[in-house]
């Protein structure tokens, strides 16, 4: 079991969402003014007037939080356990005593917030795709049971429920992009790699010919490596960084199992910002460094 007091009270958890929520100052989440001022408080939380609308809100107005009636230092339990160690939803019903449908109605809130990654890409990239099995479930009663489990393996398609998922490794900046799609095609590739800052963006590729119309192009300079004849790197040219971010897609998905095709992108998103945060110093390390 996760200990949940590692969160501590629920005056803590209100503290923190405010910190978080108005870094920028507080503003009215109906009108957009900043010409708020402090309106007795609501529970833990601080209650608002906005003297443009003349309405009243608090801390959790307008958020994912807002209208529950599970406390929020577990739903904050919740996101973190989920991002942190990739708890499954089932095992997080169990953490906090709330039904199935209700951490997952709380964490599917939290995952469509967020935000596409954005594309700035500065080259050398890499550039791989990796088939994930998501199905469609099946809703209604007549229809079909979607498979756990598929057997098929190679290059999958959309429509064969083995959707792709590109991986860009941008070897200027550091960033790792996850990025599905409904195609592993040259259109695809081509709208993935359009933002960047270079007319000629070095392009690493394995052999796959969907990367063949990119040596063509004055815009890309491809050069690559052919899995098929035992060729994995050749001094730089490789792609052993999309490699190695693929096997950490597969693992972030694997315990939730069942995936819908259409919760796909939300699910990505997460391992994404997952990813993110753990690029970013701890502050044991900045104390560390400090001393």
């Amino acid at each position: 079991m996760i200990p949940l007091d590692v969160f501590g009270s629920e005056a803590v958890a209100a503290n923190l969402l405010q910190q978080v929520r108005w870094c920028d100052g507080v503003t009215c989440p109906r009108c957009r003014s900043d010409r708020t001022v402090r309106n007795g408080s609501y529970r833990e939380f601080q209650r608002y007037l906005c003297k443009n609308c003349d309405r009243t809100f608090n801390d959790k107005t307008g958020t994912i939080f807002a209208y529950s009636k599970i406390a929020l230092r577990l739903w904050l339990f919740s996101i973190y356990a989920f991002l942190r160690f990739n708890t499954s939803l089932s095992q997080l019903q169990y953490e906090i005593g709330v039904t199935h449908k209700t951490v997952h109605r709380r964490i599917e809130c939290f995952t469509r917030a967020l935000d596409a990654p954005s594309l700035d890409l500065v080259g050398p990239v890499e550039i791989d795709e990796v088939y994930v099995s998501a199905e469609k479930k099946g809703r209604e009663r007549d229809q079909e049971s979607r498979s756990r489990g598929l057997s098929t393996r190679g290059r999958g398609t959309y429509g064969s429920d083995k959707p792709p998922v590109f991986i860009i490794a941008d070897r200027g900046t550091g960033q790792r992009y996850v990025i599905p799609a409904k195609a592993a095609d040259e259109s695809t590739i081509r709208l993935l790699l359009a933002d960047r800052h270079q007319e000629s963006l070095t392009v690493y590729t394995d052999g796959f010919r969907a990367y063949e119309p990119l040596e063509s192009d004055d815009a890309f300079d491809r050069e690559y490596v052919v899995h098929s004849d035992g060729e994995y790197a050749d001094d730089g040219v490789h792609v052993n960084t999309c490699e190695s971010h693929a096997s950490l897609v597969r693992r972030w998905l694997s315990p939730h199992r069942g995936i819908s095709k259409d919760k796909l992108t939300q699910y990505l998103r997460a391992f994404q910002l997952r990813r993110e945060l753990y690029r970013k110093p701890s502050r044991v390390a900045k104390s560390s460094r400090a001393q």
